[in-house]
């Protein structure tokens, strides 16, 4: 059995793909961020940056004691190789998908989440970030587009780093993009919205979806730094 702390965060939603894709028994134990769950000392245990998701394997490979993996990228990549799947074996064809892994986790996801912020839930409109924010999210589409012209995925097959990166896309219209100025990347969109489980996926995150806006205290959760208690 897999533990998932999870919220329907794109991170979140992440995991979920890759648990469904490899039709995993796993449990979700929800981390709502919005009530500071994310600085419980249990969860601290497992995830020390304080962010979600993090898993724990209670049946590791190998036997032993359970192993638990904090980071969205880290996770996926314990994942495809404890099943062996959405990685490829070969030396070329694992680092095609390790490099656009790697791309998303220190690129296109921190960006595009900056873009998120300054655009939608500062607490005062700060034009510079707003700018650099949506011109680098707008720069990274257009990678992302170029690479996808003439593949189907980012590293051919369908990987872990097409999971990584689509959840990142759903929100686009917050991002001030249009996917239709990026086709490839509305081809490759759509192609992945429609596998089943993907929509199994995020299925099952509508349980925890915030609904409305934040209140005053939940963003003080969200974005401050409260202690750990």
């Amino acid at each position: 059995m897999l533990d998932l702390h999870y919220w329907p965060t794109p991170n979140g939603h992440k995991i979920t793909l890759l648990l469904e894709e490899c039709a995993l028994d796993y449990r979700i134990v929800p981390v709502d961020i919005g009530s500071g769950a994310q600085f419980e000392p249990a969860f601290l245990k497992i995830a020390p940056n304080n962010r979600m998701p993090a898993l724990v394997d209670h049946a590791p490979a190998g036997g032993g004691a359970p192993i638990s993996v904090f980071e969205s990228g880290a996770i996926l990549l314990y994942l495809a190789e404890k099943t062996g799947r959405f990685l490829p074996a070969d030396l070329h064809g694992r680092y095609e998908v390790l490099q656009w892994l790697f791309w998303q986790m220190a690129g296109f996801g921190p960006m595009l989440g900056q873009n998120h912020h300054f655009n939608i839930y500062a607490p005062e409109k700060v034009p510079y970030a707003i700018d650099r924010y949506t011109r680098e999210t707008a720069r990274l589409y257009g990678v992302l587009d170029r690479r996808l012209a003439g593949r189907e995925f980012i590293a051919g097959d369908y990987s872990i780093a097409d999971m990584a990166c689509y959840p990142w896309v759903v929100p686009h219209a917050r991002q001030s993009i249009d996917l239709a100025d990026y086709p490839e990347v509305a081809r490759w969109f759509a192609a992945i919205a429609a596998r089943p489980a993907t929509v199994a996926a995020y299925a099952k995150g509508r349980a925890w979806e915030r609904t409305g806006e934040m209140s005053a205290e939940q963003r003080k959760i969200l974005f401050g730094t409260p202690q750990p208690r």
